[in-house]
Parts: structure tokens; C-alpha cells; sequence
């Protein structure tokens, strides 16, 4: 296709554990002798694992294995996963600052990376030089960079520093340096790391921003790598999960941080039992589950939606008192607060039968993150029966206008108080 500027065929990337030679001088020397003349090392066991299709070699290591995908002039592609996934390792051969061991990749386009704190700059050079460094080394004219130099200073918010060698600078300013170059230079392809984790919030809304108006405004690719999940959302239309070094899955952005979010942390929103574990004399679960107040049930939901606990039991007998308590757990492990309804919305006394509850659960009430949900069973005297994490769920960040604050409020609750305000004068 035309319009694809990235494509990335069967790239596998193998490491070697432990020191790299070949214990002794004669095979090092024919290694030497082999490179210079253009051929390949006859002694290397990374040639010969190469064409494998598992590595049973222990002193081997597989960074990524087999990794294709496309990208689009104009997409903003989030790509996540665990740390050790291959993440930083694929956006370094992108970048050429490594090469695949295998595969191929086809770039159509300048690229401009930020990889790490401090990627292509001198730390000797001011910050002044080290934009002129960094535009050179894409390719551009002085010229070029003179026109761009005042919007890049005032972009990154160290002007005051800016004739300061860059070995001065925290790691803060470093970045917000960097990623003005290489935001600023027009490069075609825009690659980001998560070090944008190191500024401070103004600058991560920002950075955020500029990367929004480069995909959408400017029509160039960005390759965005986060673990913040919300930024990732508001910024990328497509995501791809990196696992163990291979592509777990590819898809909308919505649904492949769904998955990652509901795999990595094992939860768990609805169970359904025909025969349930949690039972005790006279009394047995049968359904327990939180959901959209419209009754859909999804792996990842929003802030922004109602949410309803449903729970359904069985009581095989006459109970005087009885009535089951929710209490809540943030992903620490640490309790947020219980809820129970007995007296105030259903009578604590209950007939044999089978008995349904909904608990309401407002919209902007709990913050973004991983909940946990023990179940109690109490007569109002004792505790009848208790199941921890008998249900689990999580909620993404509610999208608002890109350029607000992203990151996560401190607090498990966040409820949406109605704030009156007046002009005095």
C-alpha cells in the first residue's frame, strides 16, 4: 500500500547471556576474518539459531521473535506490555540504533526517536548545540533549524538553561529538550518511549498535545510506547500487545487495553455457578457480577458509566437475619469501604426462595484502576461466611479533551461533588 510508511516483517532480535567470544583466539580471528571480508561468522551460534524455531539454548535470549506489523502514514500506533516484553528493543530497530538479527523492515520517511533520557546529545554541548546536533543528524539544513530554534526553546520550557551544557540539566529538562528536537524538526515518524514519565505533568500535557497535532494536524506516524494506559487511549486509534518478545495481539485501542488490562491483572467481572463453592448451611450463590447499569457486561469499563453489582442466591430455608456486605478493595489490597443494604433497603429477615440484589453504583465515584470485591454473609450477630476476591473489575480513565491533566488523582475515590461558583466582582 501507498500510504504504509512502516512494515515490519518476521523481526527477531536474539541477545547472548554471559561474555561474547569464542573462547579462543583462533575462532575470535576467524570471526574478524569473516566480517571484513563481508561473510558470515562461521563460529557464531546466534547465525546458526537464527533459522531455528525455538531456542532451547539457555545462554540465548529472545528479545523479540517473529514480529510483523503495518503502520500507516498518519497513525498513532500504542504499543504495550509488560517490562521485558521487547518494547524498547523494537523501537530501537526502528530507530536503526540496533539491528534485527532476522526479518525486515521497510521505513518510508525521516524518523525522529526519543528512547531514552539523553538519546543523541552531547552532554559537553549546550542545549543550544545539541539542537543543532540533533538536526543534523536527521538530515536538516541550519537554515531549517534556525527557523524552528525559537518554537523548540519555548516549547521545552528551559530557555533560561538553554547556553548551559546539558550535563547540567536534571533528567526533567533533559527530556523536555529532547522531545521539543524531536518533535519540532519534522520528522515524517515520530517515535516515543515512556520516557515521557519523567516530566512533570504540564509538560506531559504538552507533550501529549504536540503529539496529537503532529498525527492529526501534520498527517505523521507516532509510535507510542506507555504504561500509562489513559494516555494511551486519548492518543492512539490502534494498539499492539507485546508478549515475551512476540505479538500477542493487534487491534482498536479500546479493546487491546481492555485485554492487557483484564490479563494482567487476572480479573475476573462475572461468575456464574451451577454448582457454587460458596455455600454453607441453608444458604448458596449462584450469580455475582458488576456491570454496566444497562446490564453489558466488558472486560475494561469507564469511570464515566453507572456500573450495577448484581448478585443472585439461594436460601433453602427460614433465616431470621441474613444478608450479604460488599467490601471493597483497591489494587493494594486495602480496603476502600463496605456497603450493605439490610434495613435500610430489604429486610434483614428472609423466607426460603431465591433472592436477586442490584447495587447502584454512580458514575465518577470511583477512580480509575483495579477493584477487588470480598463478599460477607452475616445474621447481624456473626459472620456466616466470607470469600475474598470473590469478584474483580476494572475501570479506564473517563476521555475528556485531550490536554487536560492525565494522569491518575490520588485516591481510590473520586466522587463528582456539584460545585457552586460566584463572581464577586
Amino acid at each position: 500500500m501507498s500510504d504504509t510508511v512502516i512494515k515490519v516483517e518476521n523481526i527477531s532480535k536474539f541477545y547472548q547471556l554471559g561474555l561474547i567470544n569464542h573462547g579462543t583466539l583462533a575462532k575470535d580471528l576467524q570471526g574478524w576474518w569473516a566480517k571484513i571480508r563481508g561473510k558470515e561468522d562461521p563460529n557464531s551460534r546466534i547465525s546458526m539459531l537464527s533459522s531455528a524455531k525455538n531456542n532451547s539454548d539457555n545462554d540465548f535470549i529472545y528479545a523479540l521473535k517473529d514480529v510483523s506489523f503495518d503502520v500507516k502514514q498518519g497513525e498513532v500506533l500504542g504499543i504495550i506490555g509488560a517490562n521485558g516484553a521487547g518494547k524498547s528493543t523494537l523501537l530501537k530497530i526502528l530507530s536503526r540504533v540496533t539491528s534485527p538479527t532476522s526479518g525486515c523492515i521497510k521505513i518510508k520517511g525521516r524518523i525522529g526517536s526519543l528512547l531514552e533520557v539523553g538519546t543523541g546529545f552531547h552532554p559537553e554541548l549546550t542545549g543550544r548545540e545539541n539542537i543543532y546536533l540533533n538536526g543534523a543528524i536527521l538530515g536538516m539544513r541550519k537554515h531549517e533549524i534556525d527557523r524552528k530554534l525559537d518554537e523548540i526553546i519555548d516549547f521545552s520550557g528551559v530557555e533560561k538553561f538553554i547556553d548551559t551544557p546539558v550535563k547540567r540539566y536534571s533528567s526533567g529538562m533533559y527530556v523536555r529538550l529532547a522531545f521539543a528536537v524531536a518533535a519540532h524538526l519534522d520528522p515524517e515518524i515520530l517515535v516515543v518511549d515512556e520516557v515521557l514519565a519523567v516530566g512533570d505533568a504540564d509538560f506531559q500535557k504538552k507533550a501529549l498535545g504536540k503529539m496529537q497535532d503532529v498525527s492529526r494536524g501534520e498527517g505523521r506516524t507516532v509510535l507510542f510506547v506507555s504504561h500509562n494506559m489513559a494516555a494511551v487511549k486519548s492518543l492512539c486509534k490502534k494498539g499492539l500487545i507485546l508478549e515475551n518478545g512476540m505479538i500477542k495481539e493487534t487491534g482498536d485501542v479500546d479493546t487491546i487495553v481492555g485485554h492487557y488490562l483484564k490479563n494482567d491483572s487476572d480479573l475476573n467481572n462475572h461468575k456464574l455457578w451451577s454448582a457454587s463453592s460458596v455455600k454453607f448451611d441453608g444458604f448458596e450463590l449462584l450469580e455475582i457480577g458488576i456491570r454496566k447499569k444497562d446490564g453489558q457486561y466488558e472486560d475494561v469499563m469507564s469511570v464515566n458509566d453507572d456500573l450495577e453489582l448484581h448478585i443472585r442466591y439461594k436460601l433453602d430455608r427460614y433465616f431470621k437475619s441474613i444478608y450479604p456486605s460488599f467490601h471493597f478493595k483497591n489494587d493494594q489490597g486495602n480496603k476502600i469501604f463496605v456497603s450493605y443494604g439490610a434495613g435500610r433497603c430489604f429486610p434483614y429477615e428472609h423466607e426460603s426462595g431465591e433472592y436477586e440484589q442490584t447495587v447502584l453504583i454512580p458514575k465518577n465515584f470511583l477512580n480509575w484502576g483495579n477493584f477487588y470485591i470480598d463478599l460477607l454473609i452475616s445474621n447481624g450477630q456473626k459472620t456466616l461466611k466470607y470469600e475474598d476476591d470473590v469478584i474483580s473489575f476494572s475501570l479506564s480513565n473517563g476521555i475528556g479533551k485531550l490536554g487536560i491533566w492525565m494522569g491518575r488523582l490520588a485516591g481510590d475515590i473520586t466522587p463528582s461533588f456539584d460545585f457552586v461558583e460566584k463572581k464577586l466582582s
